[in-house]
C-alpha cells in the first residue's frame, strides 16, 4: 500500500507541480487549501486561492479539502504583523505563519485524513543527518526558501516531504506545462499574501487597532533635526527611496525610533555592523549552543542576502552571530539564519 502524502495547494504553480510528481511517484495524495485571509473587496491571498488550487485537483484526480483558518491566520500573523511595524519593526510574517499555522494545520489535517505525511511546493530538501535529527539543505534553485523555513520543528520536518528541491523554476514550469496544469503560467508571488499590491502602509493603517503615531522628526545620529517624517510605519531600516527629504546627499532608514517617533538617518557606510543579536531562537540541524560556546557558519539577515562567514555563540539567552565582514542594514524584526559549509540550516533567530 502506497504512503499516503496530504500536499498543501495555494493555487500556484509550484504546489501543483508538487503534487502531480509525488502522484507520479506512486504517493497516495490528498490535496489542501488552508483559507488563511480575505480582504473586504472579497480577493483572497495568493497562498490561498481556492478555484485554482481545486482545478488542479481536478486536474491530477486527487481528493481535495479546505479548511478556513482566517481567525487563527488573524491572530496569529497580521495584528502581531501590524503591531510590529507601528512598534518599528520590520517583521516577516511568512516564517511565523509557515511554523505556527500552516505546519501547524497540515498536520492537524494530515492525522484527520490519516496522511503518513504532508509537502509543500518550496525549494528546500528535507534532510536526515546521521545524529538523527532533521535538517533543511538548500535548493538548486536560485528561488532557494530555506530562510523562510528555519523555524520549523523536528516532528514537522519529520512528517514533510519537498519534491522541488532538486528543481529549478524553469524545469518546474515546464512540467507544468507539459501535464496541462491549469496554473502553468500563473506569475510568482514577490509580496506578502495578504498586503495588496504591496503597500504595507495603506494595509496597516486600514487594520491597525491601536494608537497610529502621526508626524515626527527626521534626525541625524546626534539626535539634530533634518526634517518631519509621515509616520515610522512608512519606513525600513535601510531605505533610501521615498523619504520625501532632500539634503544634498543621499541617506539612508539607520533606526527607527517608536518612543520618541523618531527616524534616524545616515549615510550609507553608517548601515553596517558586525555583529547582531537574535531572540526566540530555533535550532534545526543541532540542538543548540551551549552558553558560553560558538560554531562557525555561514549566515544571512535577509531573503535574498548571500550567506557570509560568522561565528555564532549563545550569550544571555540570545543568539549572537558576528561577521567576519560587515552586513549592511540588519533590520529588527527580520531574521538571521544560519547554515553549515553543506547548505544546512543549523539555525536563527529573530534580529533585535
Amino acid at each position: 500500500m502506497s504512503s499516503r502524502v496530504l500536499v498543501g495547494l495555494s493555487g500556484g504553480v509550484d504546489s501543483a507541480v508538487a503534487a502531480f510528481v509525488l502522484k507520479k511517484q506512486g504517493y497516495d495524495v490528498i490535496g489542501l487549501t488552508l483559507r488563511t485571509w480575505e480582504s473586504d473587496a472579497g480577493s483572497v491571498s495568493r497562498c490561498c486561492d481556492i478555484d485554482d488550487a481545486r482545478a488542479v485537483a481536478e486536474r491530477l484526480d486527487i481528493p481535495y479539502h479546505v479548511i478556513n483558518c482566517s481567525e487563527a491566520f488573524k491572530e496569529k500573523v497580521t495584528v502581531p504583523f501590524v503591531n510590529d511595524y507601528i512598534s518599528g519593526i520590520t517583521p516577516n510574517p511568512c516564517i511565523v505563519c509557515n511554523r505556527v499555522l500552516k505546519w501547524e494545520r497540515m498536520q492537524y489535517m494530515a492525522k484527520v485524513l490519516e496522511a503518513d505525511l504532508v509537502a509543500t511546493g518550496h525549494y528546500a530538501n528535507v534532510v536526515k543527518l546521521d545524529s538523527g535529527r532533521y535538517t533543511l539543505k538548500q535548493a538548486q534553485s536560485s528561488k532557494d526558501q530555506t530562510y523562510m523555513l528555519y523555524a520549523l520543528s523536528q516532528d514537522q520536518l519529520g512528517m514533510t516531504i519537498m519534491p522541488l528541491g532538486g528543481m529549478t523554476k524553469e524545469e518546474v514550469r515546464k512540467i507544468a506545462d507539459d501535464e496541462g496544469l491549469p496554473v502553468a503560467q500563473k506569475p510568482d508571488s514577490q509580496e506578502i499574501c495578504f498586503v495588496p499590491d504591496d503597500d504595507y502602509k495603506s494595509y496597516i493603517m486600514k487594520n491597525h487597532t491601536g494608537e497610529l503615531g502621526g508626524e515626527g522628526d527626521f534626525v541625524d545620529e546626534d539626535g539634530n533635526v533634518l526634517g518631519r517624517h509621515k509616520g515610522i510605519i512608512g519606513y525600513t531600516v535601510g531605505q533610501r527611496k521615498g523619504l520625501g527629504i532632500a539634503l544634498g546627499h543621499p541617506v539612508f532608514v539607520k533606526r527607527i525610533d517608536p518612543v520618541r517617533n523618531e527616524v534616524v538617518l545616515s549615510d550609507d557606510d553608517r548601515l553596517y555592523s558586525d555583529t547582531v543579536r537574535c531572540r526566540d531562537v530555533c535550532f534545526m540541524s543541532i540542538p543548540g549552543i551551549e552558553e558560553g560556546g560558538s560554531i562557525d557558519c555561514q549566515a544571512k539577515i535577509r531573503y535574498h542576502h548571500t550567506p557570509q562567514e560568522a561565528k555564532a555563540s549563545m550569550e544571555n539567552d540570545e543568539l549572537v552571530i558576528r561577521f567576519s565582514s560587515p552586513v549592511r542594514a540588519a533590520a529588527p524584526g527580520q531574521s538571521a539564519v544560519m547554515y553549515d559549509n553543506d547548505g544546512c540550516v543549523i539555525g536563527g533567530g529573530v534580529i533585535i
